[in-house]
């Protein structure tokens, strides 16, 4: 366990009585030109523009099948619905997430420690990294719900303490994203705008903001900017396929109301170098199975 630094100043101020836009004061990606490793210069330097970068095949359809499969024996579990690491869908009261599944799969924390992985997560933040959040995300067809439009890093920074943009997320597909099952849309270019949103944090905000948004949710007129501004890319492609993108890159998902399920495991890392403090606008910090507060790099 390593101890979590002083908190210095606030950058980007958040849940205060109004909106601010801040332009970011942070690189988004942090390594040099030619640094090795999976992605190509040029890859990066997409990847720097748009706020996101798809990969076509991550894994293979076999480890697909793997994945799927312990994906599958966590849901079904009965111990895993009393866990507090898994958040339950409002309406059919099945299981939508369960959080730290690097900690508690031995199949998760495999595929965090993939050099395919966490090879590229080193190469944008440029610096080894720990593993600052991990769940696997259900969306079952009729009637699964979507998560609205939000910047991960505002909550991020607000409630668990990361003082910096230096944090990115991968999102693997473990079953096929088409245009009409609630797919990832991002906001390409919209992580180098800071949107600190309005009205104070509640106490334990997070049982329940992770079924249903409140504090930290974007004002109409904000995200209309943002999107006139940005434009909205929607993400589909095969399972095993992977989308990374920044941790201030404005997204969301819509409900799905085919009969097409869709799931995915979803990987935050965060640079050893960008260590989480107290909270920048919470009273207390979120439980560690949701904002980690071990540093211990990823090997």
């Amino acid at each position: 366990m390593t101890t979590a630094p002083e908190r210095t100043g606030d950058l980007y101020p958040t849940r205060g009585a109004e909106e601010v836009l801040v332009e970011r004061k942070d690189p988004v990606v942090w390594s040099a030109p030619g640094t090795r490793g999976p992605f190509t210069d040029e890859d990066l330097a997409g990847f720097d523009r748009d706020g996101f970068l798809a990969v076509e095949q991550l894994i293979t359809p076999d480890e697909v099948a793997a994945y799927h499969a312990e994906l599958e024996r966590l849901v079904n579990d009965p111990g895993m619905r009393a866990n507090e690491r898994s958040i339950v869908e409002p309406r059919s009261q099945e299981i939508r997430s369960i959080f730290e599944v690097h900690r508690i799969s031995e199949v998760f924390a495999r595929l965090a420690a993939d050099p395919r992985v966490v090879g590229r997560a080193r190469q944008i933040l440029g610096s080894d990294v720990y593993v600052h959040q991990s769940r696997i995300n259900v969306k079952p067809g009729f009637g699964a719900s979507g998560f609205y439009w939000h910047s991960d890093f505002e909550t991020w920074h607000a409630e668990d303490g990361l003082p910096n943009m230096r944090t990115v997320s991968v999102s693997i597909a473990l079953t096929k994203n088409h245009d009409t099952n609630g797919g990832l849309m991002i906001m390409p270019g919209s992580h180098r705008t800071f949107l600190g949103c309005a009205g104070e944090t509640p106490k334990d905000n997070y049982k329940k903001s992770l079924q249903m948004q409140d504090a930290g949710t974007p004002s109409d007129e904000a995200l209309t900017g943002l999107a006139s501004a940005y434009g909205i890319k929607l993400f589909t492609g095969e399972a095993g396929s992977a989308t990374w993108f920044d941790c201030n890159a404005m997204h969301g998902s819509g409900d799905n109301i085919t009969p097409f399920p869709r799931s995915n495991v979803f990987i935050v890392f965060n640079s050893v170098e960008n260590a989480a403090v107290e909270p920048f606008a919470a009273p207390v910090r979120r439980p560690e199975f949701i904002g980690a507060r071990d540093f211990t790099p990823v090997k």
